[in-house]
């Protein structure tokens, strides 16, 4: 981001105002999408439905980080610690998960049908487009790297969310209860890589 383009102070104002709007949203949005996956998942022994939960709890975490940071005037100064906090988040999710994961394909419980486990994964692939791409958008004019880490957490769960209806849809249908914790591995493996490239700061192109 060259001087030529750099937001003026107005702007960035209004910019760290969208950004703590969509932090507040994110985060109650999460909480009622932990709660219900964790709640429905442990009544299906699903592993993939309580990992999307916890994806969720990360992404709660992720996001007080970022509103950690936008409270200060001079939120550039505590950029790092943010992202760090975000990677780390992620890093919990994927062992969380791959562990759970495992125990089902070595056959330690069964995931059964989840109706209400189908419909939020539904409802999020769609809600949670709309808040990344606002998000990354004005992280990316601020040029700020965790607002953008954030927005790409975000964005991880529209996958997430695709893959778990999936998963979901194809051991309701088919009896296929292996094709529940492949979803799950499919959900840590995406975690370790944004946990990866938040910690190395990869989030948002150089200034």
């Amino acid at each position: 981001m060259t001087a030529l383009n750099l937001p003026t102070p107005d702007r960035r104002a209004s910019l760290q105002r969208r950004i703590r709007l969509l932090v507040a949203a994110t985060i109650t949005y999460n909480v009622i999408e932990a709660v219900v996956a964790i709640t429905a998942g442990s009544i299906a022994s699903s592993a993939a439905l309580i990992g999307f939960g916890l994806d969720s709890v990360v992404e709660v975490a992720s996001a007080a980080a970022v509103a950690w940071q936008f409270s200060a005037t001079d939120h550039e100064a505590r950029e790092k610690t943010a992202l760090r906090v975000i990677a780390i988040s992620f890093f919990a999710l994927a062992a969380y998960v791959t562990f759970d994961a495992v125990r089902a394909l070595l056959g330690i419980g069964e995931a059964e049908h989840s109706t209400p486990g189908l419909i939020l994964a539904a409802v999020s692939l769609v809600i949670m487009p709309f808040l990344s791409y606002a998000q990354r958008r004005a992280g990316r004019e601020l040029g700020s790297a965790s607002a953008v880490a954030d927005s790409r957490q975000t964005l991880l769960c529209t996958y997430l969310s695709a893959v778990l209806l999936v998963g979901l849809a194809l051991n309701s249908l088919f009896g296929w209860s292996w094709a529940d914790p492949i979803a799950a591995l499919a959900i840590a493996a995406v975690a370790v890589k944004e946990g990866r490239e938040a910690w190395r700061g990869d989030a948002c192109c150089p200034h």
